[in-house]
């Protein structure tokens, strides 16, 4: 006999502020287990998530309810605006940050606006450093180190936030509802 639950769980669903499952501290992948069904599908899942939302930049795997600690950043942020295509689409992947570790944070911060994709329509400004450098293994297992500053800081930051159960919000001032604009056309 057909399951139909299989079918409704396999639709990744966004976890709200208001689910336990994002207060959690996710466990590391082991190491073995990276390129395994399991982990590849939970990126996948990820991905899917990340891409059905447009304003998303990137997800970690506590909103998808996986608590471990990988996250996915969109191709769009390492790409130039000029060196994107046509119709929206990003010619750099995404980019999978698995076991992430800060190596080295400016004592340099900013205050920048936030938003979140399990916290929709709420942004505030949140201080975060200015420049930090991650270790991370890819869905290949090769760990890897990358640096950033400015934004992308602050999304390592805010995602490695989720990974130790952490929301914006609770960081964050002047947090405000900012609904999106309806389409008058």
């Amino acid at each position: 006999m057909y399951d139909v639950r299989y079918k409704i769980k396999s639709m990744v669903a966004i976890l709200q502020k208001e689910n336990a499952k994002l207060r959690e501290i996710s466990k590391p992948v082991p190491l073995g287990d990276i390129g395994n069904k399991k982990i590849t599908k939970t990126i996948k899942d990820m991905r899917d998530a990340m891409h059905k939302e447009d304003d998303a930049v990137a997800i970690a795997a506590p909103q998808i309810g996986v608590p471990l600690r990988i996250f996915v950043v969109s191709g769009k942020m390492f790409t130039e605006p000029e060196e994107r295509e046509d119709e929206g689409r990003i010619r750099a992947h995404d980019k999978v940050f698995i076991n992430p570790e800060v190596k080295k944070r400016s004592r340099k911060q900013q205050e920048i606006e936030e938003g979140c994709l399990s916290v929709r329509w709420k942004y505030g400004f949140v201080k975060r450093a200015d420049k930090i450098t991650v270790e991370a293994y890819d869905e290949k297992g090769v760990r890897f180190t990358r640096g950033a500053s400015g934004l992308l800081a602050q999304i390592f930051q805010h995602e490695i936030d989720h990974l130790d159960g952490t929301l914006f919000i609770d960081k964050a001032r002047d947090v405000r509802d900012l609904p999106p604009q309806e389409d008058k056309n």
